[in-house]
């Protein structure tokens, strides 16, 4: 399911015309793709997602590396990345964390674009992916040797 922000940004549009909450049932979603999701109206998108994917299933969160050099070529065009580390903060408290950090895009270095020592952290993206986790109850008791008065099957 592909779902776009309305113009107004009041609504989802896509395969689906929806507001929040998604019209999905919780936990049912193994996985999500949010790319360069902007920074005003995150949380709530990001709720939803925490609560519609089910347990062990991954969040992949594409966004623009707010502190690359390449910002200069997106910059004029309004956009307004989303804070990753409030968007870690946010999925931390829903139950995700995260489980792989990367950087796309050409590489920059430290001395320019020719030569010195290449910096990943400042390339034009950067991915994030999340897992939802949830504590697992606590099992039955071991059964001891012996412990059986009956037998199991008759």
């Amino acid at each position: 399911m592909r779902l776009h922000r309305s113009a107004d940004g009041r609504q989802w549009l896509g395969d689906v015309a929806c507001s929040l909450p998604l019209p999905l049932p919780s936990e049912a979603v193994n996985a999500i793709v949010l790319q360069h999701a902007a920074g005003s109206g995150l949380d709530g998108l990001l709720s939803e997602c925490a609560r519609v994917l089910m347990p062990g299933g991954r969040l992949w969160l594409t966004a623009l590396n707010r502190y690359s050099p390449y910002r200069v070529r997106w910059q004029w065009q309004d956009a307004r990345p989303a804070s990753l580390a409030h968007c870690r903060l946010r999925l931390r408290r829903d139950g995700l964390q995260v489980s792989a950090r990367t950087h796309f895009g050409p590489l920059w270095h430290e001395s320019g674009a020719t030569g010195g020592k290449a910096l990943p952290g400042l390339r034009a993206v950067s991915v994030i992916e999340f897992e939802k986790r949830t504590r697992a109850l606590i099992g039955p008791e071991a059964v001891r040797a012996g412990g059986w008065r009956a037998p199991v099957a008759t």
